[in-house]
C-alpha cells in the first residue's frame, strides 16, 4: 500500500468511528422512541446500517493491521515498481494512457490507479522506458511501449 493509501484508509476509519456510528446510534435511539420495534421499518433500517457499518470498520482495521505501507520513493527509479506512474502508448491504436500502480484498497481506474495483482501491472513490473510490454486482458492482447516512468 502506498502512504497515500495507507493515509486514506485511517482517514476514513476515524470518519466511520467519529461520524458515521455517533449518527447511527442516534438514529438507533430516535427510532426505539417511536414506539414497537417489531414492525418499526426505521428501527430496522437503523440496526441494518449499524451492522454494515461495523463490517466496513472491520474491513479498514483489518486491512490498516495487515498493510504494509511502500514508499515509492525510495525504489529503483529506472524500472517499473509498486507506486510507479507509467505513461503507456498503445502500439496498435497510439492512444497514451498513463496508470499508477497500487494496492488493491486503492485501485481507482477513473484516477488510473490499477492493482498491483491486474494483468497490467502484473506485465509492468520490472520494465524500463521505451520496453514493449505484451498485456494479455478479457478484450485480448494489446502491446504498449513504456513512455515514461514516475514516482511521487
Amino acid at each position: 500500500m502506498t502512504p497515500e493509501g495507507h493515509k486514506k484508509l485511517h482517514e476514513e476509519l476515524k470518519h466511520l468511528k467519529s461520524v458515521e456510528r455517533p449518527r447511527v446510534v442516534l438514529d438507533i435511539e430516535e427510532a426505539r422512541a417511536h414506539g414497537d420495534l417489531k414492525e418499526n421499518a426505521e428501527y430496522h433500517a437503523a440496526k441494518e446500517k449499524q451492522a454494515h457499518l461495523s463490517r466496513r470498520i472491520g474491513e479498514v482495521e483489518d486491512a490498516l493491521s495487515r498493510a504494509q505501507v511502500i514508499d515509492p520513493s525510495k525504489l529503483d527509479h529506472k524500472k517499473v515498481v509498486f507506486g510507479a506512474a507509467v505513461r503507456l502508448l498503445d502500439t496498435e491504436s497510439g492512444e497514451e494512457i498513463t496508470y499508477r500502480i497500487v494496492g488493491a484498497h486503492e485501485t481507482n481506474i477513473k484516477e488510473g490507479k490499477i492493482s498491483i495483482e491486474s494483468p497490467i501491472a502484473k506485465s509492468l513490473i520490472g520494465k524500463r522506458k521505451e520496453d514493449l510490454v505484451k498485456v494479455t486482458t478479457p478484450r485480448g492482447s494489446r502491446e504498449f511501449e513504456i513512455m515514461e516512468i514516475r514516482y511521487g
